[in-house]
């Protein structure tokens, strides 16, 4: 039987060699990482720009070791939600990705800054974010999308930041990613989102799930909007958001294209993302 670690760890899972039919351990745990900060604090311009350190500080995180052991190497890479650029600026420093990232991002504010800190950084040759519709807009050809998509359920587009509206159960963005077709993607799945039916979908799509990342947050600004949170309990009522207290989990997931997947982690993800 599976051990599940539960909080404050960060559950790392990089191949199925993970588990082996000698042992029930799960493996490749690092130390214990710092307990959950606080709640990203509302400031002058969040319901302009999304802020939340710990989730975009845990998306890089995702970038760097998802890229790195998947050779991205000097290719494209497309962006779905750019967001301010600032977790794939902090990844570009730290690793050796000498490709391009193409972003796509709707807020005006945001891709506005994304491409100030880019070019603070002179990073103009490998990250550029468009400020346009990543769905209707034509994209260079790539096999890597990456994403941290809208997963805030809510029954409408009525709440702090609209752009973080991921439908009516936080799953209809991520959805929509997985029928586009890319051999590989890489998305932030959250455990409050439906997070089951949307691994069946994405297996649907003739996806596996070869690598995942877990980490336990605290509901923040935007999760704890109160249209939002009663929407999550209507949902944690159908079995569909799993959560304790005020923590819940967060996974970066690494899907591939059956046909180029060496392993299928989708039931051990599930396991741990419905834990809560």
């Amino acid at each position: 039987m599976l051990k599940i670690y539960r909080l404050p760890i960060t559950i790392n899972m990089f191949d199925q060699s993970i588990f082996t039919k000698q042992s029930n351990s799960l493996y490749s745990i690092p130390k214990a990482a710092p307990s959950p900060s606080k709640i990203a604090k509302r400031s002058t311009c969040g319901k302009e720009i999304f802020i939340c350190p710990e989730e975009s500080n845990f998306y890089s995180q995702c970038l760097d070791r998802f890229g790195r052991q998947n050779c991205w190497e000097n290719e494209a890479v497309i962006e779905f939600g750019s967001g301010d650029g600032l977790p794939v600026i902090h990844s570009l420093l730290r690793t050796e990705f000498l490709g391009c990232i193409h972003g796509y991002e709707l807020n005006r504010s945001a891709c506005k800054i994304a491409n100030s800190k880019i070019a603070e950084y002179s990073l103009s040759e490998r990250y550029v974010v468009h400020n346009t519709c990543f769905f209707t807009s034509s994209k260079p050809a790539a096999r890597y999308l990456v994403s941290n998509p809208p997963y805030l359920p809510a029954v409408d587009d009525d709440i702090y930041l609209p752009l973080l509206r991921g439908g009516t159960d936080g799953s209809t963005i991520t959805r929509k990613l997985f029928s586009l077709g890319y051999d590989n993607v890489m998305s932030l799945v959250s455990s409050y989102s439906n997070p089951v039916d949307t691994i069946d979908y994405a297996i649907a799509q003739g996806y596996s799930i070869s690598k995942f990342l877990v980490t336990p947050l605290e509901f923040g600004y935007y999760s704890s909007e109160p249209k939002v949170r009663n929407t999550i309990a209507k949902l944690r009522e159908q079995k569909k958001a799993f959560y304790s207290g005020n923590i819940y989990l967060l996974a970066g997931v690494l899907f591939q294209k059956q046909s180029l997947a060496t392993a299928n982690l989708s039931d051990e993800l599930i396991q741990i993302i419905t834990s809560l």
